[in-house]
């Protein structure tokens, strides 16, 4: 059993040799077989390689160009679209602008038919009063306004940043004789003013710009003007002659100002005389004109 055993164990090994060459060579015969009845395309297949490569490149290429084309393309509409738009959006605008033109509205605020006329160019009846003939009469058209509108006063009459509402008149003048104003309090005495360095005097609250404050809150930031002005006058022999008196002027006040417990009228020139008393708004100070030497009577000549 032993030899038999060891004879088998040398056998297998041997078999199994046999067995792998034969397998070997059958694969390796195949092999053969299958590379003769296979051509040989190894040339062609490289140059139709290279074909179909520079077909496909140029297959990218026209594609590029074709949506290059039609983004372009795309452009193009979007402008002429955006140029239709914008030219229906002013002929809509230039429409609206002549119905605005033909259909003027009627002033709110004005009640009397000439004045709805001169802003609307329609009746009470809404007729339309037009340049097509409707209206036998038509309304005067305005005529250019020249005067005065104040806006140049207000540029050249500006002090510290504040429109000033006074402009002094030419006739004004720095008078000779020393004006003053004696001013008091019930019965207590305030300092003097000294009213003579110059032609006028602007009396208000605002003290940015007033020559003489007024510190009571009844009366305004621009109250009244003290002014001097050149008057002519008629002597006794007959002649006229020509001496500076002092005036006072309400510049519109809220509260007014008064003169020997009179109110006076705004935007009015007063004559002053010696010993007349001022008062502003509800203010209790009392200002009394005086001069230096009140008890001559000669008056100022020029």
């Amino acid at each position: 059993m032993s030899s038999i055993r060891i004879k088998k164990e040398r056998r297998s090994p041997e078999r199994h040799r046999r067995r792998s060459r034969s397998r070997s060579r059958s694969r390796s015969r195949e092999r053969i077989r299958i590379k003769k009845e296979k051509p040989d395309d190894s040339h062609r297949n490289g140059h139709h390689g290279k074909r179909e490569s520079h077909d496909h490149s140029s297959h990218r290429r026209d594609d590029a160009g074709q949506s290059r084309d039609r983004h372009r393309s795309r452009n193009d509409d979007h402008q002429r679209v955006k140029q239709e738009r914008v030219k229906q959006e002013r002929e809509y605008n230039d429409e609206a602008r002549r119905r605005d033109r033909k259909h003027r509205p009627q002033n709110p605020f004005s009640n009397s038919d000439q004045d709805r006329q001169d802003w609307g160019g329609q009746n009470d009846s809404g007729a339309s009063q037009d340049s097509e003939g409707e209206n036998p009469n038509p309304a005067p058209k305005d005529q250019p306004n020249f005067g005065v509108s104040g806006k140049l006063a207000e540029d050249t009459n500006t002090f510290r940043g504040v429109v000033i509402k006074y402009n002094e008149p030419p006739e004004a003048r720095i008078p000779k004789r020393r004006w003053r104003f004696y001013v008091f309090k019930g019965e207590e005495t305030l300092p003097v003013l000294h009213l003579h360095r110059q032609s006028a005097y602007l009396l208000g609250r605002d003290r940015k710009i007033a020559d003489m404050p007024i510190d009571h809150p009844s009366c305004s930031k621009q109250h009244a003007v003290f002014q001097y002005r050149l008057v002519d006058y008629q002597k006794e022999d007959g002649t006229i002659g020509r001496r500076i008196r002092p005036y006072i002027i309400d510049l519109e006040s809220a509260n007014g100002t008064f003169l020997n417990n009179k109110k006076i009228e705004p935007k009015r020139y007063y004559e002053l005389q010696e010993k007349d008393v001022i008062k502003f708004g509800f203010s209790t100070r009392e200002y009394v004109l005086l001069h230096a030497n009140s008890k001559d009577t000669d008056d100022d000549m020029d």
